[in-house]
């Protein structure tokens, strides 16, 4: 009976080892020899040392990438101000509440292609909603994904627009967590709405905001599909992401040993920036 509990447990334990190996370990030793050699995906990898490195620390285009990837994340900080704005708001007990809620949420559920197809028709310079809007006031909009000037803001504006949704869930199930107490003995104490928003709340869903912070960041350094659908990385590659110009590099060029060493340095970033956070964090995180 013993030895069949073990064979059980080794048999539960066995399967998410399986898959780490099949699906994580092996792909992601294979990228590291792929990005030291030459392979185009069709034939055999040639070990070529660390010349793809060296070409891409050589190659301006990856910089403009990288360059665009960061002026693009400018969406992670205006996005958890809003959100949290939405989510206070969110948090007061008016009327028809539960239709404001869902109607924020409502985004986060529906289909990423939908949404970006709708937001490319919104930014349209011809007949879209948002020239349309600004005509009534007596502005002229600009050509916002053909022009290099505001291509960047337009994306940045819409991933505002997407990542509210589940921010905003998540602020307010914090904010809702925050004791009561807190906020009356701040009352008597004679604190304004500001001060009791600024040294109760704010550290009080700290460990919420160092959690979206990090999430957002790495979600912004991995951003793709929708600068595929929108602007295809243009005008003149104003909008081409980090991981756009890796995709080019692995399934249009078949430049599978470049692709594999810009990822690891992508991932080098990512970790290195998420290390950097939770260090930091120490400093203006607080936890019960």
């Amino acid at each position: 009976m013993k030895q069949r509990e073990y064979l059980w447990a080794y048999s539960f334990i066995a399967a998410p080892i399986l898959g780490f190996l099949l699906f994580a370990f092996i792909p992601l030793s294979y990228s590291v020899y792929v990005s030291f050699t030459d392979y185009s995906g069709y034939q055999t990898p040639v070990f070529n040392g660390g010349d793809n490195y060296v070409k891409l620390v050589q190659d301006e285009l990856f910089w403009k990438t990288l360059r665009n990837t960061l002026y693009s994340a400018l969406s992670i900080p205006i996005g958890m101000i809003c959100s949290l704005g939405f989510a206070t708001a969110l948090n007061q007990k008016i009327r028809g509440i539960r239709f404001f809620r869902t109607m924020f949420f409502l985004p986060t559920i529906s289909s990423v292609i939908a949404l970006t197809l709708l937001w490319k028709w919104i930014f349209n310079d011809t007949y879209g909603l948002l020239n349309h809007l600004l005509e009534l006031i007596g502005i002229q909009g600009p050509a916002w994904l053909s022009s290099e000037r505001w291509a960047m803001p337009a994306m940045i504006i819409q991933g505002v627009w997407s990542g509210l949704g589940i921010n905003i869930v998540l602020y307010l199930a914090a904010l809702q967590g925050v004791p009561r107490s807190f906020y009356e003995a701040a009352e008597i104490d004679g604190a304004n709405g500001w001060q009791r928003f600024r040294h109760i709340t704010v550290p009080c869903i700290s460990p919420t905001t160092l959690y979206i912070l990090i999430t957002a960041i790495i979600g912004a350094l991995q951003d793709y599909p929708r600068f595929q659908i929108m602007t295809e990385g243009g005008p003149n590659y104003s909008t081409t992401t980090i991981v756009y110009y890796l995709f080019q590099n692995a399934f249009r060029y078949m430049n599978m040993g470049f692709a594999s060493s810009m990822a690891w340095i992508l991932g080098f970033i990512i970790l290195a920036v998420t290390l950097l956070n939770f260090y930091f964090s120490r400093r203006w995180v607080h936890y019960e």
